[in-house]
């Protein structure tokens, strides 16, 4: 670590990140994906009830049985878009995502960690406004 003075009375130092605690960044990095896993259950469910309340599954199921014929296959779209087979795999989705956000960004700590050695490190440069 190294001061330098700048010019204009700032001073200034040059860090550089040679490690990084990996408990730190899984403990954060399941807190943000529990954040959008959140936001993602609740989008699903906002979305999923306009688009209940504007008719459009009834209107695209017509459409499906128009198309197709109703008599020819067993195909019920309205079946398959319940409320609850939809929240259910939306719920699925965001713990897969919460789960494997977490490993991914311990995992790149852990590589990291392990060629900070081979690249110096990520540098900061610090600076105290006076």
């Amino acid at each position: 670590m190294s001061g330098v003075e700048a010019p204009h009375g700032a001073k200034r130092a040059r860090l550089y990140v040679t490690r990084i605690d990996p408990w730190s960044v899984t403990k954060a990095a399941f807190m943000l994906a529990l954040a959008i896993g959140i936001v993602i259950v609740v989008a699903v469910a906002a979305l999923w009830w306009v688009l209940d309340v504007t008719g459009v599954f009834v209107t695209v199921s017509r459409m499906i049985d128009e198309v197709v014929g109703t008599a020819t296959t067993g195909f019920d779209l309205l079946s398959y878009l319940e409320f609850s087979r939809v929240f259910g795999v939306a719920v699925v989705v965001a713990s897969v995502e919460i789960v494997l956000v977490s490993l991914l960004a311990t995992l790149f700590t852990i590589m990291y960690n392990l060629t900070v050695g081979l690249t110096g490190g990520i540098e900061l440069v610090l600076s105290d406004e006076a």
